[in-house]
């Protein structure tokens, strides 16, 4: 507890005695002693024999000492802005006492038990007072809990107004007080309360109605809250802050009988204006994209029970500002290229950092608000000619071919199936013989597909796993064109294994998560390991660089060492652009949901490497230009 005392006088003895409770019954019934009598000693006997019924088959409350309420998990950037929470029925993020206000402690004791610090669980003067009610009403219309009952009961018990129940209440009460300590049973009380609009415990609720932590709230707000236990959504101040403010002063008014507060103190806290925060709960995402795909990772480790109940704290890889800008150009090319004929495209982004293998960017789709779906990580399309650089590193990291190796692009036939399978290039011509640098540069397919051939389509399939690529791939002839589904994020991260010459993390967009103590549950820091060869890597980032700098990437220049593919499928149902400089690795996705063409001539070069440049441009801002190692800073490996 704080070091200022919640009690400032010993609280005064009811008015009523226990003679005096008696005789007030007893001219309820008639105004005769043997009537009281009588009465008192009916409720005694029944309430021994309800305590003696009720210490069978109650729940022990032992388990409380390891206890551990249902609480929200939140989502925060990598800077520490919350981006949402997660939570199932019960909104809440447990404290300690010591970071709850001491006014709203007095506040909560004032209202709903005084004399908490001077009783066993149960408060005899209080019972005395509801008996008397619930007679003259003729029905139980008024509890006597305790702080201590009232949390046994949200614990542990049913909420109808029997009599048995509340007798069970008594007597899990005082077994509650004999192993746990005043201050705990507070603490944990304030944590499971219910304070209206789907927030349990005063940290969401303060957080909620004040927009501050329960440590800071000031005694007018305290008393406000502490109106509230009885009835939350009739009192909030949220649904009628006249009722708000009248509960507040009724708060008031009973710490200033107890002597907990003065008349200044009480005069300033009526006068004292209210700031309101909004109701949190339920709230959308700030990045639905990122903290869908959060959430999604989670499920898979932790379980959907420990997600929404757990209380993780979770730091993800993305800057809130970072992704906004790159949400802010898919919507900005979105309507670009519904100009120039491309309709209903949708355009997903995912950036990686290839030094970490951390998600910068994930952009799912034009608009989170009318689909949630996310193509970055859920939609498997064909990359096109954005997946002939695994075929070529494959083919460098045999030791038999290099950049410059002559390739011939010349007609060719293979048999395929019961028929013969006969590539062809985008423009129907052959160039004849050239190196793989040039056959790169120009997106020529026939030459990819002899490589691929000559090297086992076995390998180029062992060579994309090991980028990552988990989708169905069979070794097919056509494997080299891209004849395959895979996700933006398996093309980004595929590239940025490349610029890091080999190096590969697992890539996520999960930094670091932990439990509401500080404990930690997972813990992504980068720890890379060797996956490919590294002369063979820097090669194939060699030859990606002569594609924007003189080939079908050239609208993707942007003034600095860069590398990439541009990707077009052959019925222009996918056209791709997957790019990277040594610090930021980059895929951009165009293409339909009815996965139909977007338009006749559509191409990754025309109409998706603007996008990427764009992006580029705006994610580089103010970061130096670097230069990609050279190949022969590797050593080259020995062809077998």
């Amino acid at each position: 507890m704080s070091s200022r005392t919640f009690v400032k006088k010993q609280p005064q003895a009811p008015v009523s005695s226990g003679f005096e409770f008696i005789k007030g019954v007893g001219q309820v019934a008639g105004g005769t002693l043997l009537a009281a009598t009588m009465l008192t000693s009916s409720i005694v006997a029944g309430g021994l024999v309800g305590l003696a019924i009720s210490f069978r088959n109650l729940p022990d409350v032992r388990q409380l000492r390891s206890f551990f309420p249902s609480e929200t998990t939140y989502i925060y950037d990598v800077k520490g802005k919350l981006l949402t929470s997660l939570h199932g029925e019960a909104n809440r993020e447990v404290v300690t006492r010591d970071q709850i206000s001491p006014e709203l402690k007095r506040a909560v004791l004032a209202s709903e038990d005084s004399d908490f610090y001077f009783h066993h669980g149960i408060n005899p003067k209080g019972i005395g007072r509801a008996v008397v009610t619930n007679y003259r009403s003729g029905g139980v219309s008024q509890g006597a809990s305790t702080i201590t009952m009232q949390l046994v009961k949200n614990l542990f018990l049913n909420r109808r107004r029997e009599y048995t129940r509340k007798l069970a209440e008594v007597v899990l009460a005082i077994r509650l007080e004999q192993i746990l300590s005043k201050d705990d049973i507070l603490e944990m009380y304030l944590n499971q309360v219910y304070w209206g609009h789907n927030n349990y415990g005063v940290q969401t609720a303060a957080r909620s109605y004040f927009s501050k932590s329960a440590s800071q709230l000031t005694l007018a707000e305290s008393a406000m809250m502490a109106g509230l236990i009885q009835a939350p959504e009739q009192y909030s101040p949220f649904v009628s802050m006249k009722n708000a403010k009248f509960q507040q002063k009724v708060v008031l008014g009973r710490m200033l009988d107890l002597g907990w507060i003065d008349q200044k103190e009480y005069d300033n806290a009526l006068k004292e204006e209210i700031k309101l925060g909004k109701i949190r709960s339920f709230q959308g995402s700030a990045l639905p994209y990122i903290t869908n795909e959060v959430s999604r990772e989670l499920a898979k480790k932790f379980g959907r029970d420990s997600l929404l109940k757990g209380g993780m704290r979770v730091q993800t890889t993305v800057d809130v500002n970072f992704q906004k800008m790159a949400e802010s150009v898919v919507k900005k090319w979105h309507y670009r290229l519904l100009r120039r004929g491309l309709y209903k495209n949708q355009i997903a982004l995912v950036a990686v950092d290839p030094r970490t293998h951390f998600v910068k960017a994930l952009v799912g789709g034009v608009d989170a608000k009318k689909s949630e779906f996310n193509r970055g990580t859920q939609a498997q399309r064909q990359p096109g000619s954005a997946f002939k650089p695994f075929v070529y590193y494959a083919a460098f990291a045999t030791g038999k071919y290099s950049p410059g190796t002559t390739v011939y692009d010349t007609p060719v036939s293979y048999r395929d199936g019961s028929g013969w399978y006969r590539p062809r290039n985008y423009d129907n011509s052959f160039g004849g013989a050239m190196s793989i640098r040039h056959a790169l540069k120009l997106s020529r397919n026939i030459p990819v597909i002899k490589v691929g051939k000559a090297i086992g389509m076995n390998k180029v399939v062992e060579t994309s796993r090991t980028l990552g690529i988990m989708s169905p791939m069979e070794p097919v002839t056509s494997l080299p064109l891209g004849a395959i589904g895979v996700t933006p994020l398996e093309m980004a991260s595929a590239y940025a294994t490349f610029a890091s010459y080999g190096w590969k993390s697992p890539t996520t967009v999960i930094a670091r998560v932990t439990d509401s103590s500080g404990n930690v549950l997972l813990d992504n820091t980068p720890k890379p390991k060797l996956v490919l060869n590294s002369w063979a890597a820097a090669s194939t980032i060699d030859i990606m660089r002569t594609v924007i700098s003189s080939g079908t990437g050239k609208n993707a220049r942007i003034g600095r060492p860069a590398a990439g593919k541009t990707g077009t499928t052959s019925s222009e149902k996918d056209i791709w652009f997957v790019g990277t400089v040594p610090q930021l690795t980059t895929a951009v996705w165009v293409g339909r949901d009815d996965n139909r063409t977007l338009s006749r001539g559509a191409t990754g070069g025309n109409d998706v490497a603007p996008i990427w440049r764009d992006f580029m441009v705006r994610a580089l801002k103010g970061v130096p230009s670097q230069n990609f190692k050279s190949p022969s800073k590797f050593k080259r490996p020995k062809a077998k």
